[in-house]
């Protein structure tokens, strides 16, 4: 592992870096709340399946 050529190849990629714009941010923000709130679903209706189905779950 040569630590310099990493250094140089972090730096490298930070300056091509920039900020979003707000209305990135916001498009970014939305799309990763609607995945949260999808797997929060899902993983409810999972949990519901398991406790009506009788000798199965908790």
């Amino acid at each position: 592992m040569d630590v310099p050529y990493d250094l140089n190849s972090y730096i490298r990629v930070l300056k091509l870096a920039s900020t979003p714009s707000s209305e990135e941010f916001l498009q970014v923000s939305k799309i990763a709340g609607a995945g949260i709130i999808l797997i929060g679903f899902l993983g409810f209706l999972i949990y519901m399946i398991m406790s009506l189905l009788p000798g199965v779950g908790v």
